[in-house]
């Protein structure tokens, strides 16, 4: 019998973890498992492994950077409630590790570039793509720059290996199903962007839980998430459709809107016109009326997107997660 000490390698596979995990263990670090940590317990007890300087630095050897990227350079995103709850959700999980967070815009050019050199130069350990359109060019950057990758939501073009999103299809065909027990026959839609995973699945929603009453679904608007396109698409589904019943906005943002056109246009809510939204953010809350929508768990999404990336970082293999949704009743239907 070899009198040779141990090593972290055969802790880790005596124990069905990956080094990271073990080195994590060893230094009493966050985001491991029950399960796991016992694991890894038992086999340094088992072979009797004594860590040296080497592996306790492990942990710790990280370049000690993640990257949020966010395929916009809209200035008023940070006022943008999504994108505020999704990043105190990364923001939650980081400030339990040794990590720090780099947050970069790259829709543009100059944005795609920045991020580009940050990964070439190794200066993060992982990053995490959110609001990615169709065949979005971040995909590739990450892809290329051979660090773990995660997605918040999904891009039409593509299933990222790792990502985490929310039941958008299933939260939207819920929506338009509680307009229809109202006894709403002629309900309309403002979308999101047609090019995003978000606003395809909302819509596909919509469409599906007509077919299932029965009812037609030619009521249709096209926004982009933001409340100025809820002014534009409400004031248009009144123009073309002014018998409308109801309407089921995409998010929460443009149902405000769509509520300031339903009152400057004398449509009382929801007495002549039920309204639904999406997502759940504070607004939805202080509208007049208060919104009836369905709850999007946003900051959920940022938690998880961030624990998946460390776990990433550490050498384990995480599976996706789609976030359930759920209809949150108010005045507004």
């Amino acid at each position: 019998m070899s009198n040779r000490p141990s090593t972290l390698e055969e802790v880790a596979r005596l124990a069905g973890v990956s080094t990271g995990t073990v080195s994590r263990v060893i230094n009493n670090a966050p985001h491991v498992s029950k399960k796991s940590r016992e694991a890894v317990q038992r086999a340094i007890e088992e072979l009797g492994y004594v860590p040296n300087t080497a592996a306790r630095s492990l942990a710790t050897a990280r370049r000690g950077a993640v990257v949020l990227a966010i395929s916009s350079d809209d200035p008023a995103l940070f006022a943008n409630q999504f994108f505020a709850e999704v990043i105190a959700g990364v923001n939650a999980v980081i400030e339990e590790t040794d990590l720090q967070l780099m947050l970069v815009l790259a829709a543009s050019e100059r944005g795609r570039s920045r991020l580009t050199r940050i990964l070439q130069s190794r200066a993060a350990d992982g990053v995490m793509l959110l609001a990615l359109r169709e065949n979005d060019p971040l995909s590739k950057i990450a892809d290329e720059g051979q660090v773990p990758v995660v997605h918040g939501g999904r891009s039409l073009d593509r299933t990222p290996p790792h990502y985490v999103d929310a039941d958008n299809r299933g939260g939207a065909r819920q929506a338009v199903e509680y307009l229809v027990s109202l006894g709403r026959q002629r309900i309309a839609t403002i979308t999101g962007q047609t090019d995003q995973h978000a606003g395809v699945n909302r819509y596909l929603g919509f469409r599906e839980a007509l077919a299932l009453a029965g009812l037609p679904d030619h009521r249709v608007a096209h926004g982009d998430f933001s409340e100025a396109s809820g002014v534009e698409g409400m004031a248009r589904l009144l123009d073309e459709h002014a018998d409308l019943d109801a309407v089921f906005v995409a998010s929460d943002a443009m149902a405000a809107g769509a509520l300031k056109v339903l009152r400057q246009r004398g449509r009382s809510v929801p007495e002549d016109v039920a309204v639904v939204g999406f997502n759940d953010i504070v607004t939805a809350q202080h509208t007049h009326p208060a919104l009836t929508t369905v709850r999007q768990p946003i900051e959920a999404l940022g938690r998880e997107m961030t624990r998946m990336l460390v776990r990433l970082i550490d050498g384990e293999k995480p599976t996706s997660l789609i976030l359930p949704t759920e209809l949150v009743v108010r005045e507004s239907a």
